[in-house]
């Protein structure tokens, strides 16, 4: 899954039900909306009930997209045209002018829980003939007839707790699989996806072990959580994580989630962030810039091939050479831009690094950013650690609220962060990245040293006897 929904340009419909020898017709994503409203709702209902319908189209399909529903279980398709199961599409149907007007309005926007990040999987039927959880097309018309607006008519159907999610970015539809197969000793984000879902999973099927730290390296543990989920569920327990066992992983995750009903578990921005922030190149200027630039000022102390940079998210000639040089480092087109390929380079070297050092609080002592990002709804080790950094920090600057080192990412030790990141100068976002996590052990540093008195130095007072 991509880290938030996107819209594909375009959509793959088979024309049957999904073990039928239908075929299958591809067409744009704008199109296949005003199909379906055309095909499912009249032109002449009020505008608000033709809209809010519509929300719900364009959400139930993005969940099937975004949640690869169909294609993690062998298929070719992104969902089907049958109405017991999918939605209603009539292949080269002619359309209405005003549904299609609207689909063209509303096509990037859709429906998702409050703090869940994949579309509803809103539910809906025609309300007379067929009854059911989600919302009821004609009861949608009553509403809409009554003065409700899409949003209300939603919201009656789907609660309260839902947002209409706007102007989502278009883009072609990739698959999730990795590139290539995970393996003991593989890092990155597709790994540290794998062990998230199977902690997950191993909640429903106890044979799975808990992988202790799923920060994306792909350890022994990670290798026996993977043998496990593979014998469990039927396929070659080898360890390695490829096309098979990667899709059966995410078919499993989304069913013990309910990610594909209407009372959804929800995945939170926690379950599916990505380090890779983009392709940069020199003249940029972002916090991408500067979480490249932490990994490799971190890197230059153990490879002498790689220079030491600043940290000062401005993508200039001497971050450009610190980037050639790690692409000669590590066998790479040395062109000084960061693609996918390079910034993977430099973040398992980083990481390979990382893993091999105690991710525990010592007084005085700090330690790297472990490599996920951190974020409210986030329990581990690594959550305790920050605030233990925190909490001293807050007792030398009021500004920064003190936090219970508890483990657990809540709202005071977002407040804390957020605080710490005004403090800082860089985006108040409430999420610790490398940049944060660098200011704050950067700070706490310079505090705890501050506090101690070397041998002979005057405390500033008279000690009393």
């Amino acid at each position: 899954m991509p880290e938030t929904p996107y819209i594909p340009e375009f959509i793959t419909v088979h024309l049957g039900s999904p073990d039928s020898d239908a075929p299958n017709v591809t067409v744009p994503f704008v199109d296949y909306v005003a199909n379906v409203a055309s095909s499912e709702i009249y032109p002449t209902w009020p505008e608000s009930a033709i809209r809010a319908n519509m929300y719900a189209q364009i959400s139930f399909a993005l969940n099937r997209i975004y949640t690869e529903y169909y294609r993690t279980r062998g298929y070719d398709f992104d969902i089907t045209n049958s109405i017991a199961i999918d939605q209603s599409f009539v292949n080269g149907r002619d359309l209405f002018d005003n549904v299609y007007e609207i689909a063209r309005e509303l096509f990037t926007n859709y429906i998702s829980r409050q703090g869940f990040v994949e579309p509803l999987y809103a539910q809906y039927c025609d309300g007379i003939e067929i009854q059911c959880n989600g919302l009821s097309q004609w009861g949608s018309v009553t509403l809409a007839e009554q003065g409700y607006s899409p949003y209300e008519i939603l919201t009656y159907y789907y609660g309260d707790n839902i947002d209409i999610i706007t102007d989502a970015p278009v883009r072609g539809q990739t698959a999730s699989l990795p590139s290539y197969p995970l393996q003991l000793g593989s890092t990155g984000d597709d790994v540290r996806t794998v062990q998230i879902r199977l902690n997950r999973i191993s909640d429903n099927f106890s044979a799975i072990p808990k992988i202790n730290q799923p920060f994306g390296v792909f350890s022994y543990d990670t290798e026996e959580a993977v043998k496990a989920f593979q014998s469990a569920f039927g396929l070659t327990p080898d360890g390695v994580v490829g096309r098979s066992t990667w899709y059966s992983i995410q078919q499993i995750y989304n069913s013990v989630k309910r990610l594909n009903d209407l009372n959804s578990e929800g995945l939170s921005l926690a379950d599916v962030t990505k380090q890779f922030p983009g392709v940069l190149q020199q003249g940029d200027n972002n916090l991408g810039v500067s979480a490249l630039q932490y990994y490799l000022s971190y890197l230059s102390e153990f490879y002498n091939s790689i220079p030491r940079v600043s940290v000062d998210g401005i993508f200039g000639p001497t971050t450009t050479s610190a980037v050639i040089a790690a692409q000669n480092t590590f066998g790479l087109t040395p062109d000084g831009v960061v693609g996918e390929d390079t910034w993977r380079a430099i973040y398992n070297a980083y990481i390979g690094i990382v893993s091999t050092i105690p991710l525990e609080y010592v007084e005085g002592n700090t330690i790297p950013f472990p490599g996920v990002f951190l974020r409210a709804g986030v329990e581990s080790d690594d959550v305790r650690v920050l605030q233990e950094y925190l909490d001293f920090i807050s007792r030398y600057i009021p500004e920064i609220p003190s936090v219970n080192p508890t483990g657990y990412f809540g709202t005071r030790t977002q407040d804390s962060v957020i605080a710490f990141q005004n403090y800082y100068g860089i985006p108040a976002t409430g999420v610790v990245g490398p940049v944060a996590w660098g200011g704050i052990t950067s700070l706490y540093s310079d505090l705890y040293n501050g506090s101690r008195l070397g041998e002979g130095q005057f405390p500033g007072f008279t000690v009393g006897e």
